[in-house]
């Protein structure tokens, strides 16, 4: 069973990135904190990709299900990989070493490409 993500953990993760998340993420997880998205303009359209939710500490399975969340992924992947762009938020990762992002000063979603370190947009379906 999915779970919603609570304004305040949004707000809170927010803060902890530095910026607000794009409007249709924010709803995607104040519907569904986290899982499967498809992505339109990514290789043939395939595969789902994996959503990042927020973190929640409400109880033993919510901190088990957020514990990759949005901000640790993000934090992580800037430590690790030179070639992500600066100020750059991870949304979603689909298991190949490909990122979805949204980029510093943007609300739109791109496919990062972990061979070329190059970004292409993407529409994403966070129905």
């Amino acid at each position: 069973m999915a779970f919603p993500a609570d304004v305040p953990q949004i707000e809170e993760a927010e803060r902890q990135l530095g910026r607000t998340l794009p409007r249709v993420l924010r709803e995607r997880l104040m519907r569904n904190n986290g899982g499967e998205i498809r992505v339109a303009g990514y290789v043939d359209d395939g595969p789902y990709w994996t959503l990042h939710p927020v973190w929640d500490g409400g109880d033993r399975k919510r901190i088990a299900r957020t514990a990759g969340h949005i901000v640790r992924e993000t934090r992580e992947a800037h430590e690790t990989i030179d070639a992500l762009p600066d100020a750059s938020i991870v949304i979603a990762g689909n298991g190949t070493g490909d990122l979805l992002l949204v980029l510093a000063g943007s609300d739109d979603v791109v496919w990062w490409d972990h061979e070329t370190g190059g970004v292409e947009p993407v529409a994403v379906d966070c129905a």
